[in-house]
């Protein structure tokens, strides 16, 4: 019988409202690995109610921020402890390689401990105003319930990154994980109360957009929602808020370009290429499938990119060797083998890849590492987000040509940049339109590193200190403390 879980509310699992589950698949066999359950707007509203009264409880309001950060740095030692179950489930769950999945496991316990010393050091300040008998300081407080939503392509990595400063600055969570990856983000949970979370303060109702994501973006009382997905959705869900007069932050999509000047070390750079849109499948926004290279340089890239594509093992995400797992479902093979064709329609040459490989003895939603030339930065293969294993190499020759071509996208997340000249490496680290520039690598990140997207690459700061301000609110406490006659009280006190 398959295994059924249910929403995670008040500290305890319970079953969905209306009694109906859904079964989550793994892409690599297409076996079915569990049912989830079916969230509606009924049980969003109990997520909700939970996380209210949890943050206008006792035992987290009168919390201090020093106690919530023991908490944080407790909730990373249990991920820590778990690493290899959380690894393992989420790799069965997304087709990701375990090797990589156990490398984000092993690495976001950080994001905790980070976000857990930081609890206690968002200040505010005393301003000196003009009247000397007058005391005006400022405060930050947290906002109250904060609802997320968050991708299938990373759901530990991309869930952390929302609730770890969300909790720290003292508000409460409402999880609304993709419907294709519910069951780590449900581990998470019950990790935060066995790390002594008081019951609501982290709350996960699983399911679908439509039926349980828009019911948390409009609830009423949700005082923020932090989303990372599609731009299409994050534009919606900014309306929404905009409406309702909440905050919103955003991580949305990305066209990245990866630079490859003329004095670069080619060598590394093919291998930055192929991290930066091979890994993972090129299931992240951050992919680097806008490559731009040197006419200097192009062939020699072409090539080492297309062989290097050509020896990538595709296999099981649970050996140690495959390097290449599956697309994380049916609707996303069909969507980048529609990409493919449609770019050699519009006359890009297909150097390698292109299809499904036909010599495995998995079933899986596997695609061929594929590389497209002879096309140029108008095609909607190198305009629109494919985000599959799909890279698009294109020539330069000036660095001005470069800059307009690199920028002339909706997109602003990321770019990189391969050279050994110090100089262009921050020249064009200056000009690029993106939110996190790369010099000599990519993929690189840290949880003290602030990112944010650029255009439609989306609104708000995640990482890095300054997301916990995009959790708060700021206070200003004005305090006369001359006892004597109050002046007159047609004039404005300065």
């Amino acid at each position: 019988m398959t295994e059924r879980l249910g929403h995670f509310i008040a500290g305890e699992t319970v079953p969905p409202s209306s009694g109906e589950y859904f079964p989550s698949t793994n892409p690599a066999t297409l076996r079915v690995l569990y049912a989830a359950a079916r969230g509606d707007a009924a049980d969003i509203d109990r997520a909700v109610a939970s996380s209210r009264d949890a943050f206008q409880s006792r035992a987290w309001r009168t919390l201090t921020p020093t106690k919530r950060g023991h908490l944080l740095r407790r909730l990373g030692d249990l991920i820590g402890e778990n690493a290899e179950e959380l690894a393992l489930l989420e790799s069965l769950d997304n087709g990701k390689l375990l090797r990589e999945m156990r490398g984000q496991m092993n690495a976001l316990p950080e994001y905790y401990y980070y976000y857990g010393g930081l609890a206690d050091k968002i200040q505010g300040a005393q301003i000196p105003v003009a009247v000397p008998a007058i005391l005006n300081y400022t405060q930050r407080e947290p906002l109250g319930v904060v609802g997320t939503i968050t991708p299938w392509n990373s759901p530990l990595t991309l869930t952390t990154s929302k609730i770890a400063p969300a909790l720290a600055a003292g508000n409460t969570v409402v999880i609304k994980p993709s419907e294709h990856t519910s069951r780590t983000v449900l581990r998470l949970a019950e990790l935060a109360v066995e790390a002594g979370f008081p019951a609501g303060v982290v709350n996960v109702v699983t399911g679908f957009g439509n039926e349980a994501g828009v019911p948390l973006v409009s609830h009423p009382a949700l005082a923020k929602i932090s989303f990372t997905g599609s731009t299409a959705t994050g534009s919606r869900i900014a309306a929404e808020a905009a409406a309702r007069f909440i905050g919103c932050t955003l991580e949305l999509g990305g066209k990245s370009p990866n630079i490859v000047c003329d004095d670069a070390n080619v060598t590394n750079a093919a291998r930055g290429v192929v991290a930066g849109i091979f890994a993972a499948a090129g299931q992240t926004c951050i992919a680097g499938s806008r490559v731009f290279a040197h006419r200097a340089v192009y062939d020699e890239l072409v090539e080492r990119v297309t062989e290097r594509a050509c020896t990538i093992r595709i296999g099981d995400p649970l050996h140690s060797d495959t390097e290449l797992g599956p697309l994380a479902f049916a609707d996303q093979l069909a969507k980048v083998d529609s990409y493919v064709k449609l770019g050699a329609a519009e006359g890009a040459t297909v150097r390698v890849g292109g299809a499904r490989p036909d010599d495995l003895e998995l079933p899986g939603y596997f695609y061929s590492p594929t590389v497209l030339t002879d096309l140029d930065n108008d095609i909607r293969d190198v305009r629109e987000e494919i985000f599959g294993p799909v890279a698009a190499i294109m020539p330069f020759e000036h660095e001005d040509e470069l800059v307009a071509l690199a920028n002339d996208t909706e997109y602003g997340l990321a770019a990189g940049v391969w050279t050994q000249n110090l100089a262009r490496a921050h020249r064009l680290a200056r000009r690029l339109d993106a939110g996190t520039v790369w010099v000599n690598t990519y993929r690189a990140m840290s949880p003290m590193s602030p990112r944010q997207g650029f255009k439609s690459s989306g609104v708000g700061i995640e990482h890095g200190i300054e997301s916990m301000y995009e959790y708060t609110r700021l206070k200003s406490v004005w305090i006369n403390t001359d006892e004597g006659p109050v002046d007159d009280p047609f004039v404005m006190r300065g």
